[in-house]
């Protein structure tokens, strides 16, 4: 990933753990990445942009295996490489929000 789309998804977070806290949003970027949709919107357009680079990576390793010119090694190591830390930044996402869940449920009321 490209240090851009980094901070992008950097934002994303911090302005989706903003808008879930409740708390009044600092600065313009932040409430536009989080002004999009509900939590839940943009958990699922996440899944989804992460099916969609392991897609895209496996179709071009696969076109890469069947000999297509227009095709380089590197460019389908490199878009593996992206789903890999795309799915590995889901699963520790997925991981964070069932820590949350479970001491959210094991709170005395």
């Amino acid at each position: 990933m490209s240090t851009p789309a980094i901070q992008s998804a950097l934002q994303q977070m911090q302005g989706l753990a903003t808008q879930a806290s409740g708390q009044a949003m600092q600065g313009g970027s932040l409430s536009q990445a989080a002004g999009h949709g509900s939590f839940g919107g943009e958990l699922q357009a996440s899944i989804q942009r992460i099916n969609q680079l392991k897609l895209s990576a496996n179709n071009k390793a696969m076109a890469f295996q069947a000999g297509d010119p227009n095709l380089e090694l590197a460019d389908v190591m490199i878009d593996m490489q992206k789903a890999s830390v795309a799915s590995q930044m889901g699963l520790q996402v997925r991981n964070r929000l069932v820590s949350a869940y479970r001491d959210v449920m094991n709170m005395q009321v």
